[in-house]
């Protein structure tokens, strides 16, 4: 028994201050994100610095905000990401909370239907293989696109709850 109070004693007193890497957070959690559709980009942020910027695919529709569902357009505005979706037809996805108070009441105002099931996601199964190269052209229904290794990063680092501000 004294043996091993030695040999621990020995060992915690040997030990630097620094924790293992193992313990160590290595990375910070997104606090905020925002979306440049003009310059297809989309930022994590936290505590007002930028973690990592990705290039997107948006939606397929043309330019402006989304007006009403089946458009193909990219909503514009300012939204939480409200679920995480492992089982979805593409990659993970990250669920927005579009439509908010104002597209609702646009759509109403317009007589439509606003839309809804906006995500950030990876490609459908069977494409992964198109990886980053999928962002060179719009292709999504509404969406923000990025590859499956990009959204493994983005799931990581977004929690459920984190504002999302997607800008014209």
């Amino acid at each position: 028994m004294a043996v091993v109070s030695i040999g621990i004693g020995l060992g915690i007193g040997g030990c630097s201050s620094e924790r293992p890497k193992e313990l160590v957070p290595t990375e910070k959690k997104a606090d905020r994100i925002v979306v440049v559709k003009s310059n297809h980009t989309m930022t994590l942020m936290a505590g007002g610095r930028i973690l990592k910027v990705y290039k997107v695919a948006l939606g397929r529709g043309p330019s402006g905000p989304k007006e009403h569902a089946g458009d193909n357009k990219t909503p514009a505005g300012e939204y939480v990401i409200d679920q995480k979706n492992a089982k979805s037809r593409f990659h993970l996805a990250l669920h927005i909370s579009y439509p908010n108070a104002d597209d609702k009441n646009r759509a109403h105002d317009a007589g439509v239907d606003p839309g809804g099931a906006i995500m950030i996601h990876g490609l459908e199964s069977g494409l992964g293989w198109l990886g980053t190269i999928q962002h060179d052209m719009d292709w999504t229904e509404g969406c923000i696109a990025v590859s499956n290794s990009e959204i493994e990063e983005i799931w990581r680092l977004v929690p459920t709850g984190t504002p999302i501000e997607i800008k014209p």
